[in-house]
């Protein structure tokens, strides 16, 4: 199964983000959104480090459109603090 990567660099908002493997994750960070059919994983980490960590909630399942726009609307939530992760994140339709 081809799997699809996007990329982008943003200032993680209030709150940062929370992962599984280390906790929240603040300041400037790269966030990549992966698809592999209609899973989609979502990773994240500190600006040019070495490490990735996944985002709380990470994979998500049937995402009517695990495209770009997906990642657009991921990383528009990042900007805004995602301390919970991707639980209860809503993707719009």
């Amino acid at each position: 199964m081809k799997t699809e990567c996007y990329e982008s660099n943003v200032v993680a908002g209030p709150g940062g983000v929370m992962t599984v493997e280390v906790g929240v994750i603040t300041g400037e960070v790269t966030v990549r959104t992966e698809v592999a059919g209609d899973r989609v994983t979502v990773r994240i980490q500190y600006l040019d480090a070495d490490e990735w960590y996944e985002v709380e909630g990470s994979p998500l399942e049937r995402v009517p459109d695990p495209g770009p726009r997906l990642h657009q609307e991921i990383v528009r939530a990042v900007r805004q603090g995602m301390p919970g992760g991707l639980i209860g994140f809503q993707t719009v339709t």
